[in-house]
């Protein structure tokens, strides 16, 4: 759960995020009844009810306010709001280990060994006091500037979300202390992982053999991470490197770190860092308290530097000849990484090298370069919700961004230092550095952005919708292209800039054969010329298009002046499912691409606590979309690409057998059964001069258009007597309203909502007297009920937001999904001149599917007679790693 500015929890007043910590967000507030800056942390809203996640909560306040240390940061209250449970913090100016060492990498030995007394003190304070910190790396060691000095800075240690009692006896005061400060019940979830996940409590590169072995371990397994992190600050990397949890994982348990070439002078604190470092914890330093005595001696001892010399061979203790080869060859790859991508600014001289960067899970392959290569972003998963990441093509760590909960087709600034993306109906930027997300334009159902040096933004908003323009600074948007000029498509997506700022690429997809491709538009809205037929694609600087069809990613000779492409294609790779968002390309000559992440989704019978009772079938990675139950509830209709093109299926949800009704091209999308049992009704390009809505058959046969003149607009619902269809449909002044029309006799048509604002979904009660209804008219989006036809006694439904909205099959209860994914029920009574509308009331979390066929006007559940929920639910796997190519055209043929 967000927080905006001005939001109070009790006495404290939020007044902008910092960002997540170990249990929570985290946010700068003010403390009115002292006047004073604080930091809050409350807990991630998907997880508060877990029981572990609130026992662990509760660990991490119990065990901060056990402990009166200055390198410790001071709790100062604690509290609850609601449902929500907070701790208050004294808040830190300054920045984190994590942050110094990624400014740069190695830190001088006066200076490390003064930052590595402090963590040592506060680590003993702990131990002292019974506790360990289970959590000890770089980002938990806050950097505080002294006042009035630039010398060493202040340590304050952070994030004690795991740690855990050490001793079983401690003095009853203690206790008693803690009794008299804590509330009885804390709620909490649990901690996300800024880093990629390793399914252990931790993180992986600084965790103890013990801990990795499955154990609960001691205090000694701080004593092991505060080696690791000692290590760091010396050597400039990880004493522990792999790229994944799993290599990563087999160099704790069986190598030692190569020797710094800084400590070759220095043996005595190589031998005491070796020792906090042994496996066996008998052998490690059993008190940090004796560690920190020997860092002081140093201190106060030191000898002189000499110059560096090369490092020897690391050792093994317990892998074969194998293992040692292996590992040297890993740490081969990472120096050539490094020196590559510090070399892409000449990328003739570049060594051609190929690389994986592994991810959480996630659906959603979408990702993006910076134009110097150095930096990716990426969608994965953090608590099964789609976020935002960014990666340094030479680190080792990931980091979320905090508040992209839902994003997706990311696209960096030129300079590198912001990122756009799309979420909740909105394109939006964000600052790699720090702060929230802003809201720059409209989009229920983003298709892909660019940014280019003059501060303009393209992006297609939706499905069917031209390519846009707004400044990076917001306002009204602009059309920067016209559906179906030039021969093109009625969709326009996946902008991109040419080298001049001024032309961008963008590809159609959707409509017949002879408007599908990629093409040159203009921001002086120049008629759009084809460059490729039948593709969909983008540029990679210098001279080259990259293709995308039928699953293949190839490569073309390219001349971005003339827009023409000349030769054979090259095959780059093959199994590719994400389209051209899934591939990247910088200006120096680095190539990142995933294949095979398309979605697996399931349908699931769920009961209104959402336990499943029976799920449909196996999982499938077709993309189905937009479930819609038959009169006789035995049958489901969706659309799907499990045929290479979207088209329409029917389920039979029993034996969860899938059929074909419709066979493209062109797509077939948003189905709805007709009331009359024998046919569907969908949105197709088959009958263009009809608006595009079509009927057909359950059983195959001819397609028809449903309206006999040209009725533009998407299929939302029916009314049980047929006399009615919702119709979603875009205005140049209004954005997207909902109209009603007539299906007896000639189209009549109603304008049910067609505000100054945009209303993208809409569905007909039961009886057929009311519309439940989604709109942005309060600057997001919200479920509403209005009478039909009238149009009148619109009341408000959410409170907190909602989309995906559907009537109880009595009309007695509104359905919709919160921004959190949680299934919502409101009981609304309609008897009345207004609607009595009563609180919506929380059923269970869904995980709903996202991305490729799920768009912002049609459900991703449907709602049976007796209260059960057809889910078509995201089924959460391992995602397929990232591939990095550097100076990847050495390999392609002229």
């Amino acid at each position: 759960m967000a927080f905006e500015s001005g939001t109070r929890l009790g006495p404290y007043e939020i007044i902008a995020p910092i960002g997540e910590g170990g249990m929570g967000e985290v946010y700068r507030a003010r403390d009115t009844r002292l006047d004073r800056t604080v930091a809050i942390k409350v807990l991630s809203g998907s997880l508060a009810a877990d029981a572990e996640s609130r026992q662990r909560f509760e660990q991490e306040a119990r065990a901060i306010a056990a402990l009166n240390d200055p390198h410790i940061c001071t709790i100062h209250d604690i509290g609850r709001h609601g449902d929500l449970d907070y701790i208050v913090l004294e808040h830190l100016e300054g920045e984190t280990l994590a942050s110094r060492l990624m400014r740069s990498p190695i830190v001088p030995i006066a200076e490390t060994l003064a930052i590595a007394v402090q963590i040592g003190d506060a680590l003993d304070r702990a131990h002292r006091a019974g506790i360990s910190h289970r959590d000890l790396k770089p980002g938990n060691v806050m950097l505080i500037k002294r006042p009035g000095t630039s010398g060493t800075p202040a340590v304050k240690l952070l994030d004690f979300g795991l740690a855990s009692r050490t001793a079983t006896l401690r003095p009853s005061g203690l206790d008693a202390s803690l009794a008299a400060t804590m509330a009885p019940s804390m709620v909490a979830t649990r901690p996300p992982s800024a880093t990629v996940s390793s399914g252990f409590s931790g993180t992986v590169q600084y965790m103890s053999p013990e801990q990795l072995d499955g154990g609960e371990g001691d205090h000694r397994v701080d004593i092991f991470a505060f080696g690791c992190v000692l290590y760091e600050m010396l050597a400039g990397r990880k004493a522990f490197e792999g790229k994944t949890a799993v290599t990563a994982i087999a160099a704790i348990m069986g190598s030692e770190p190569p020797p710094i070439p800084a400590l070759q002078s220095q043996p005595h604190l190589d031998h005491l860092l070796r020792r906090c470092l042994e496996k066996d914890r008998d052998r490690r330093w059993q008190s940090i308290g004796d560690v920190t005595g020997e860092l002081r001696w140093t201190m106060e001892h030191p000898m002189p530097a000499v110059g560096a010399v090369a490092p020897a061979t690391p050792r093994s203790r317990l892998w074969p000849l194998v293992g040692i080869g292996a590992l040297l060859l890993a740490f081969l790859a990472v120096g050539l990484t490094y020196r590559a991508v510090r070399r892409m600014t000449r990328p003739n001289d570049t060594p051609s090298l190929r690389l994986e960067l592994t991810t959480p899970p996630t659906d959603d392959p979408t990702m993006a370069l910076t134009g110097d290569g150095r930096q990716i972003a990426f969608i994965a998963n953090q608590n099964r919700i789609p976020m935002l990441w960014v990666r340094p093509i030479d680190g080792a760590e990931s980091r979320v961004l905090p508040g992209t909960e839902n994003a997706s087709n990311p696209f960096w600034s030129p300079d590198g230092r912001s990122i756009g993306f799309f979420a909740d109906g909105k394109v939006k930027r964000i600052d790699v550095d720090g702060g929230r997300p802003i809201a720059v334009a409209d989009a229920a159902n983003g298709r892909g952005g660019a940014w280019n040096s003059d501060g303009v933004i393209l992006f297609s908003p939706g499905v069917q919708d031209p390519i846009m323009r707004v400044s990076i600074r917001g306002g009204r948007a602009e059309r920067a292209t016209e559906p179906n000029a030039g021969g093109s498509g009625p969709d326009h997506r996946w902008p991109q800039f040419l080298p001049d700022g001024r032309r961008f690429l963008f590809s159609s997809t959707l409509g017949a054969a002879e408007t599908r491709g990629i093409f040159i538009g203009s921001l002086d809205k120049t008629t759009p010329v084809r460059v490729l037929a039948a593709a969909a694609g983008g540029f990679a600087p210098p001279d080259r298009l990259l293709s995308t069809r039928q699953g293949v990613l190839e490569a073309y000779n390219f001349n971005a002046d003339t827009g023409t492409v000349s030769g054979d294609p090259v095959v780059i790779a093959q199994g590719f499912l994400g389209g051209p968002a899934a591939v990247a390309a910088s200006t120096t000559g680095v190539l990142a691409y995933r294949t095979g992440s398309a979605q697996r989704r399931q349908l699931v019978w769920v009961d209104r606590k959402g336990a499943v009772v029976r799920a449909i079938g196996e999982p499938d990675t077709g993309n189905n979309g937009s479930p819609e139950l038959s009169a006789d509830e035995q049958s489901a209709v969706v659309f799907s690409g499990r045929s290479g093109d979207n088209d329409i299926w029917i389920i039979e949800l029993a034996r969860g057998l899938a059929r074909r009704v419709t066979d493209g091209p062109p797509a077939d999308a948003h189905p709805l059964f007709d009331p009359d049992g024998q046919h569907v009704v969908y949105n197709s390009g088959r009958f263009p001069a009809n608006g595009g809505a079509t009927r057909q058959s359950i059983t195959g046969g001819p397609a028809e258009p449903l309206f006999a003149s040209e009725v533009r607009g998407a299929v939302l619902s029916w009314t049980r007597d047929r006399r009615y269809v919702l119709l979603r449909r875009a205005n140049d002044k209004t954005g997207q309203d909902l109209i009603a029309v007539s299906t007896m006799g000639e189209p009549r048509e109603i304008a049910v909502a067609a505000s100054p604002f945009d209303e993208t979904e809409g569905q007909f009660s039961p009886d057929g007297k009311w519309v439940a209804l989604v709109s942005i008219e309060s600057g997001r989006t919200e479920v509403f009920v209005q009478s039909f036809p009238e149009g009148k006694s619109r009341t408000q439904v959410s409170t907190g937001g909602g989309t995906q909205v559907r009537w109880s099959a009595d009309g007695k209860e509104i359905f919709y999904l919160a921004p959190d994914g949680k299934l919502m029920a409101v009981s609304v009574a309609l008897g009345g001149a207004t609607p009595d509308v009563k609180l919506p009331v929380v059923l269970f979390q869904t995980y709903l599917a996202t991305g490729t066929n799920v768009v912002g006007n049609k459900p991703q559940y449907a709602v049976a007679r007796d209260g059960r929920f057809l889910l078509n639910t995201a089924v959460e796997s391992p995602a397929a790693p990232i591939v990095v190519a550097i100076n990847w055209t050495r390999k392609l043929s002229k």
